[in-house]
This record gives structure tokens, sequence and C-alpha cells, in this order.
């Protein structure tokens, strides 16, 4: 249960609700696809292998469909906030950015499908909010905007995408959300902002940004407010640059005040830190996204990339430091998030464990929920 001294934050990894997660909401957009990878050019095909490997879908699918049991746990989770990185465009306008391999996005009239969960911010710094240009990008701020869902890390220009959002959580104070995007992750160099373009905010893993992102912070900021990074870093499928990212992270906290950093990209769960009382989570892999018929590269099967997780980390509000950890282990059942079931649960607590060996952290399994064990101080 939570205190009153505490907030909670629910916070999940890559949530990609275009192509063929689109196709299955109630207002689907265009399905031409426009992919250099595969030699597929309708997203419904994507549906298809899914229905293939899991069995078919219901006919009738409202807005909450994707989350499936998602939205019963987050509401036991009892957080005060709900945080995701949203990985697609929401525009059925634009053009395909020149010589991406991927573009994603989802019909503007879909967007109830984050109302419905509840979700309460979006990180957009990530590789594929511009994918449909800056008419597409346009687009998603106005969707979020007129769903009074808040965001950062994109916008009209630099200054925008640099803005933290600034969330209230009445009678206790406020959490104040960065989103960064680096190159490793696959963000292309021309989609970051200019002082007078759009883009994204992308960053270095050096010494200087430290100093532009303390910089950035709000000077309202006041003694109690809880400081987030979301920050989408790191290739896909891999753990090169984690000394890097362990560093950067750590200035983070050291030098800029940040709480909680909340990593995504890799498509697959990376370990969890607890570096000077504040939770460091390296990779929160895929949570909802249209992969789950694609045939698993068999040098990959040791990612067990088709499990996710939704984590509740709770936060003394005095100090910022983390009181305690809970993680939902999820999976993917007819592009719906289903509870990962007691192997598939134990097999995430495995690969968390092993990472958290070097990060001094462990994790337990309870009743379906994972809990994390770390080294004070």
């Amino acid at each position: 249960m939570m205190s009153d001294g505490e907030i909670g934050l629910l916070l999940c990894g890559d949530v990609m609700l275009g192509r063929g997660v689109d196709q299955v909401l109630p207002h689907p957009g265009d399905p031409w696809l426009h992919e250099h990878r595969r030699n597929i050019k309708d997203a419904r095909v994507f549906v298809d292998l899914a229905v293939q490997k899991h069995g078919a879908l219901p006919r009738h699918r409202d807005a909450g469909y994707v989350w499936g049991e998602a939205l019963t746990a987050f509401d036991a989770f009892g957080a005060d906030l709900r945080l995701i990185n949203l990985e697609t465009a929401v525009t059925a306008r634009g053009e395909p950015w020149p010589g991406k391999a991927i573009h994603y996005r989802m019909n503007p009239r879909n967007t109830d499908v984050l109302t419905r969960a509840g979700i309460d911010f979006c990180a957009l710094a990530n590789n594929h909010v511009l994918d449909w240009g800056h008419e597409g990008l346009e687009d998603t701020l106005v969707a979020l905007d007129g769903a009074g869902i808040r965001h950062a890390g994109a916008g009209h220009n630099r200054r925008q995408a640099m803005t933290p959002a600034i969330l209230e959580v009445p009678g206790r104070g406020c959490v104040i959300v960065l989103s960064l995007a680096t190159p490793s992750s696959g963000v292309p160099e021309g989609w970051a902002a200019g002082p007078e373009t759009p883009g994204v905010n992308r960053v270095g893993l050096n010494a200087e940004w430290v100093d532009t992102i303390r910089a950035s912070l709000p000077e309202a900021k006041r003694p109690g407010d809880i400081v987030v990074v979301s920050i989408h870093w790191g290739d896909n499928f891999g753990y090169a640059g984690a000394e890097a990212q362990a560093a950067f992270a750590h200035r983070l906290i050291d030098e800029a005040g940040v709480d909680l950093i909340h990593g995504h990209s890799s498509h697959h769960v990376k370990g969890i830190e607890v570096y000077n009382g504040r939770p460091i989570l390296y990779g929160c892999g895929d949570f909802i996204t249209d992969y789950e018929g694609i045939p698993k590269r068999p040098e990959r099967a040791h990612f067990a990339s088709a499990l996710g997780m939704a984590v509740h980390a709770r936060l003394a509000c005095d100090s910022g430091r983390l009181r305690a950890l809970q993680i939902l282990p999820t999976c993917l059942r007819r592009l719906q998030v289903c509870r990962a079931g007691a192997e598939d649960a134990a097999r995430l607590s495995a690969i968390l464990n092993a990472q958290g060996e070097k990060l001094g952290t462990r994790i337990l399994q309870r009743d379906g929920l994972l809990t994390l064990q770390w080294e004070d101080g």
C-alpha cells in the first residue's frame, strides 16, 4: 500500500501502437507499408501472423483491447502517474521518412487507446516519432494535447523538445519528466530539434549533456519534487555501451538531481540498479508491439524479447529515494497484453537476477509479481 509520504510511478517500456496494432484498434488507418527490411507491404500481415500463432482475435474490440490484463493490474498498483515511451507517430498524414527501414503510425482517431489506460505522460524522444516527417510529429503533438496527455522529448524547436513536463500529484509535490534519445537508439541525426526546426531531444552520453540537462530543469523546482529522465538509448538486442550508460545515469543522479532513470530501446528487458537510493531501469523492454508472430532468430532467444514488464516504483516525497519497486511480468497473446505465466515470470526473474548480480539487486517472485531487493546505500 502507498503511504502519504510516497509518490508512485508506473512505468512501461516501448508502446508501439502503429502498424499491426493500429489495425486491431477500433479505427484502423491506412495499412500500406513502406518497409525496406521485410518484403511486407500490408500491416495486416502482422495481425495474421499473430493469429496463426495464438488464435483468432475477438470480433468486437474496444480501445482498451490491446492493454488486456494490464488494465486491472495498473489499477491494483494504485500508482499516482502512468508513464510510457510512445514509440509511434499519431497521424494519418505525412510522407515516410526517406531511407528509414520501418515507419510506425497510429490513426489519430485511436488516441483513446491511451486515455483508456489512464496514461498520464508519453516520452516522445525515440526513433519512430518522426517516421512520418514534421507533419506526422505535429499531428502527434496535437493528438496528445487534445487528449490531455502530457509529453516531452519532441517539439517545434529545440527549446520545446528539451522542456520537461511537470505533473502535479496533489498534496505531495510534482514529478518533472524529461525525455531524451541517443544516436545509438537509431535516432537519425536529422531528427535533432534545431533552434527553429522541429525534432526530438537528441543527446550524447557525456558531461556536456549532463550540464545541459541540469540547466533545462525548471528554476521553480522545489525540494521534494521528483525528477524522472526517460531515455531511449542503446542498440537493439544487446548490452553494448552498458558502462557508458551507467556512468551517464550516475552523473544525472549526482549532478542533475535526477531521482529515476526510465530506460528503453533495446526490445528486451535489462537489469535494474539502485544508485544512491535512486532506481535506474536500464531497459524496460517491449510492452505493446506487433512482433508476436514474427519468427524469432535463434541467436536472440536468450534475450526473451517476448517478455515485457510494467514497473511500479514508490519514491519518498521528501527525498526522492526508492521505497519499494514491484514488477508485473507480461507477454502478448493475440496482440493483447497478458500477465506472464509462472514459467515466463521465472524466466524474466532469472534474466533480471543475472543482470542484477553486478548491479547489487535481486528479484523475488511471489503471487505473480516480482519484487526488487537492493543493497542499501
